[in-house]
């Protein structure tokens, strides 16, 4: 469940991103790949912006990384207190008059970091803000149901891929009516998943 709070936050968090940007992403990097293949092969300063996005994307699951391995068995909280304070920092960004490009980069590096919550032998276990994978899984699970196989493991992936359409509709909406302002909102919703983190027990926090 905690997985679903995050990819809602993506969700919620790219749609604020996509809206302002005119069709770039702060989370959804493959989508940003592409855009920058086309901005190269026709000179549009679009492919500027993307390699940008791309770069504080990485950027962030760098810092994310870095304090994940400091943090030990406290890594789910660690991560999200990093993810959260970026959050804040380009909320507070929109105090300061109309927002400028380093706020969409504090986003996109807040995408970044949030990936190292789910982790398995120093490897990203649950993607949580970009779902082809957990579609593929949803795919090859339900065939498994259809063939015999587990009649339910195909659940989670549907729940991942609902929470990130739900946060976006729900940053769609806020958008039309805060611009990103609705930051705030995102930034209180990070802290709130941040201390359910924390209240996990010791043996779920690793």
């Amino acid at each position: 469940m905690l997985a679903v709070g995050l990819a809602a936050q993506a969700g919620f968090i790219d749609a604020l991103g996509f809206l302002k940007l005119g069709g770039l992403f702060v989370s959804f990097m493959s989508g940003n790949s592409t855009r920058l293949g086309v901005g190269i092969a026709s000179g549009s300063a679009v492919a500027l912006t993307a390699a940008g996005l791309i770069g504080a994307f990485v950027g962030g699951v760098i810092a994310g990384a870095l304090v994940a391995r400091r943090a030990g068995r406290w890594r789910k909280p660690a991560v999200l207190a990093v993810t959260t304070a970026l959050l804040l920092s380009a909320a507070l960004l929109t105090l300061n008059g109309p927002p400028g490009e380093g706020l969409t980069l504090l986003m996109a590096a807040a995408m970044g970091a949030v990936n190292n919550v789910f982790q398995r032998d120093g490897e990203v276990s649950v993607g949580v803000t970009y779902m082809t994978g957990a579609l593929v899984k949803l795919g090859q699970q339900l065939a498994g149901a259809l063939t015999g196989g587990a009649r339910w493991n195909w659940l989670p992936y549907l729940l991942l891929w609902t929470g990130l359409i739900a946060g976006a509709i729900a940053g769609g909406w806020l958008f039309a009516l805060m611009d990103l302002h609705a930051l705030w909102i995102a930034s209180f919703l990070s802290a709130l998943l941040l201390l359910w983190s924390m209240r996990l027990r010791p043996s779920d926090l690793a």
